[in-house]
């Protein structure tokens, strides 16, 4: 499908957009190796980064959420690209998939291990990658149950669960939005 909107260039935004914009080109995303490109040759923003210019006051709220999830959670870097990648495979979502499937192999996932997040099989998976992934599985399906539940809390704790329950929810966002304005 074709995107619905042009993305924008540095030259055509506002002063707030272009504060937000300076804020994700040049914040922790852009810091460290690059695994996938945050900016297209013109220097507009790929991906859910262009969107969020579009609303300044929601998208600074926005990206500071995902930065927070990405960079100040307690999860390793393995435990939150399992849950990410997840959620892409869930919602389909071909940028979020393929920008960090290029995150994951930088850390270590196995060809194997990435066909099967794919496939929403985290059988693979033990220890805390393994609980992470089976009650990403289960909030993505719906719900945790109360045996899940237990599960995860015992393991993550109530804030592993609270940073979890914030990661599946942004991400599935970001793919929300993605795939309503066609953004490959």
């Amino acid at each position: 499908m074709a995107p619905r909107l042009r993305p924008l260039t540095p030259s055509e935004l506002t002063t707030e957009q272009a504060a937000l914009y300076a804020v994700i080109a040049g914040g922790p995303r852009a810091q460290g190796p690059q695994h996938f490109a945050l900016t297209s040759g013109d220097g507009s923003l790929r991906g859910p980064f262009d969107l969020m210019l579009r609303s300044p006051a929601v998208g600074t709220a926005q990206q500071e959420l995902g930065a927070a999830i990405r960079y100040r959670t307690a999860f390793t870097d393995r435990m939150r690209e399992l849950a990410i990648l997840l959620v892409a495979a869930r919602w389909d979502s071909p940028f979020e998939r393929e920008s960090h499937e290029a995150i994951a192999r930088a850390i270590g996932f196995r060809d194997d291990e990435l066909a099967a997040i794919r496939a929403l099989d985290v059988s693979g998976f033990d220890g805390e990658e393994g609980v992470v992934g089976r009650a990403a599985v289960a909030l993505l399906e719906d719900d945790l149950s109360d045996e899940a539940w237990a599960a995860a809390s015992a393991t993550l704790g109530v804030d592993g669960v609270f940073e979890l329950t914030a990661l599946v929810g942004y991400y599935s966002m970001l793919a929300l939005q993605l795939r309503v304005f066609r953004v490959g």
